[in-house]
């Protein structure tokens, strides 16, 4: 999912950034994250903080491959989240 839509910057690339030990400044700073609008902020720091808990530090290139990541409920709940979900179904 697009976080931000300024830097179309996905929950994903974010996350990775986070599980290789990266905070949310760091994240701001490399990915542009939440330095346009401002609209995404929130939304990303709630991502930085959920796998800043879950994931404490992997490696930015995992071999294993694509793992999924369990979003905040405050993304899951979001007008933005449920209005994607639904054109997805259609």
């Amino acid at each position: 999912m697009i976080v931000c839509v300024c830097r179309r910057v996905s929950d994903r690339e974010i996350a990775r950034h986070v599980r290789a030990g990266m905070t949310f400044d760091e994240v701001q700073f490399e990915l542009g994250v939440a330095t346009q609008c401002g609209q995404c902020e929130g939304c990303a720091r709630d991502i930085v903080a959920q796998c800043s808990a879950s994931h404490p530090v992997a490696a930015l290139n995992c071999e294993s491959g694509p793992r999924a990541i369990q979003l905040a409920n405050s993304i899951k709940e979001s007008k933005a989240w449920n209005s994607s979900r639904h054109s997805a179904a259609a």
